[in-house]
């Protein structure tokens, strides 16, 4: 593992241990050319996931721009940090188990979305905003609509 105070690429393991997920190790480290120390996270990647986009581009699956995306809809939000943790690694593993490498990013959509809907509204009309690209308020007026009970068919 690379220093990244120094660059050197020769560190040491000092302790390892499971992380609070229990999902990935965390591991301190010793630099010995330079004396830093810093954490470094592992986790189990059960096959290489690659994103198609809309635009038929394909480009290698992303945890952290995930993460980031799911962090930005809960951004002050009242939800636990570990909770929202949970559920990433969830949705990751999910679409490891999806069987094929190659994944839709509107299969990836519908699946944060799924979950988002599950744990907190706001979060989830907030996700929907930017992932169905709403243009207006009556963007957002339909979807809250459809969010309510009975539906869209009320008005």
């Amino acid at each position: 593992m690379r220093c990244p105070f120094c660059g050197n690429i020769d560190t040491q393991v000092k302790d390892s241990r499971p992380a609070e997920d229990h999902v990935s190790i965390r591991r301190r480290r010793f630099c010995p050319a330079c004396g830093g120390r810093f954490t470094t996270y592992e986790r189990v990647q059960l096959r290489d996931l690659v994103v198609i986009k809309s635009s038929g581009k394909r480009e290698d699956f992303d945890r952290t721009k995930l993460e980031r995306s799911i962090r930005i809809a809960m951004q002050k939000r009242p939800i636990d940090p570990e909770r929202i943790d949970q559920m990433i690694s969830g949705i990751v593993r999910r679409l490891e188990s999806l069987g094929d490498t190659d994944i839709p990013s509107k299969v990836i959509g519908e699946i944060v979305m799924e979950s988002l809907a599950r744990i907190d509204t706001v979060a989830y009309v907030r996700f929907a905003s930017v992932y169905k690209n709403f243009q207006a308020a009556d963007d957002f007026d339909r979807f809250v609509s459809e969010l309510r009970p009975g539906g869209a068919s009320d008005e």
